[in-house]
């Protein structure tokens, strides 16, 4: 079995404790201790926890812009993007501590301000390509002006669902199912879409409940 390098280490077990216990409440010492290592062989690695969080957004942000890449010309089905949601969740559940408290985050590390901005503006805009292809196919009947509204609602509700879902079980921060944001996602786009498309989203939701 190859053997995790301690640099590994170090990211995946303090994004464990900032995920279970927020992260303004891990030290770089309480993350030693959870490796049984020396605080010096932690400061080898990393200088701060400011660099270990730096270093977990960039993970973060580099999964998150392949997910985005949506193609522009593609006919997208219902499936298709039930799954681009599920997998958005699931990467947002993944790095949780970034959302749970994200206002304070970004304050406090300002060099992700910039970044995490872009990735607001990569999400809207891979909603609307989704939503474009739906209307391009005759799925889905929208104008502009509700469209743009709809777009900034579905960012809106992927960035700060997972503080909402936490709301339900601060007992068990660990506790995250993504299928009900993903049941939430396509319930804001149901309005707009055929008759027949709403009734293949209310069949697809009854797997995210």
């Amino acid at each position: 079995m190859k053997k995790i390098k301690t640099r590994d280490r170090i990211l995946d077990t303090s994004l464990a404790l900032f995920n279970c216990v927020g992260e303004p409440n891990v030290t770089t010492l309480l993350i030693s201790d959870e490796l049984e290592i020396s605080p010096g062989n932690l400061y080898y690695h990393f200088k701060s926890k400011g660099d270990i969080v730096e270093e977990l957004f960039g993970r973060f942000e580099a999964e998150m812009l392949d997910l985005l890449a949506v193609p522009e010309d593609a006919d997208i089905s219902l499936d298709q993007n039930g799954f681009f949601l599920h997998l958005m969740f699931e990467t947002v559940a993944r790095y949780r501590f970034l959302y749970q408290d994200l206002v304070n985050v970004l304050s406090r590390y300002d060099r992700l301000q910039a970044r995490f901005k872009r990735l607001l503006k990569k999400k809207t805009a891979a909603f609307r390509v989704i939503c474009e292809s739906f209307r391009r196919q005759g799925m889905l009947e929208i104008d502009e002006e509700e469209l743009e509204s709809l777009c900034e609602q579905l960012t809106l509700t992927a960035c700060y669902w997972s503080s909402f879902d936490t709301l339900s079980h601060l007992e068990d921060r660990e506790s995250v199912d993504p299928g009900r944001g993903v049941y939430q996602m396509m319930h804001l786009v149901l309005p707009y879409l055929a008759p027949g498309e709403q009734d293949e989203v209310r069949l697809m939701s009854r797997d995210y409940l």
